[in-house]
């Protein structure tokens, strides 16, 4: 018999060897924050590998992802809630500026250079092909459904609090 929606499963303790019949019960931080590290990880090291840092491609997505050309403390307060502290992305805008790969107009607008956009393009395609790997044997339905799961969770977790 199936459990009802919004019935209560008891929590078990986090189990890597889990069953398939065990899952409901185990601990959903645990996992996400397994799955994180582990695709984090292997996108790192991917990127390591061309002398690229995540935050390095944060950037450069930014700073052309927008309708006008940002400015660096926009870039800053934009990216800084992803990056590793407060100083992280100031550094990288340094690291991409000396790299040739970000220019700082009259206006002091960051835009991409030849080199930087060449740069966000092979990144791209090696995000393309490290997602196209985390995604084997996923239909996109699965990968929606457990999207749609983890924002349900979130936004249990984000309520007023008088639950």
């Amino acid at each position: 018999m199936k459990p009802l929606r919004g019935s209560i499963t008891d929590q078990a303790p986090a189990d890597p060897a889990a069953t398939d019949n065990m899952l409901a019960s185990q601990p959903i931080g645990y996992w996400a924050g397994f799955v994180h590290e582990a695709v984090t990880r292997r996108l790192r090291d991917a990127m390591a590998r061309i002398d690229v840092t995540q935050p390095q491609y944060w950037v450069l997505n930014r700073v052309t992802g927008g309708p006008t050309a940002p400015s660096r403390e926009e870039v800053t307060v934009q990216l800084t809630p992803l990056a590793g502290g407060q100083y992280e992305i100031p550094r990288v805008i340094d690291q991409l500026l000396h790299r040739g790969w970000l220019r700082i107009d009259a206006e002091q607008n960051l835009h991409l250079t030849d080199a930087g956009e060449a740069a966000r393009v092979r990144l791209r395609g090696l995000a393309t092909e490290l997602r196209a790997e985390v995604h084997k044997d996923i239909s996109d339905e699965e990968y929606v459904a457990a999207l749609k799961v983890l924002r349900t969770m979130i936004a249990n977790v984000q309520g007023d609090g008088s639950s």
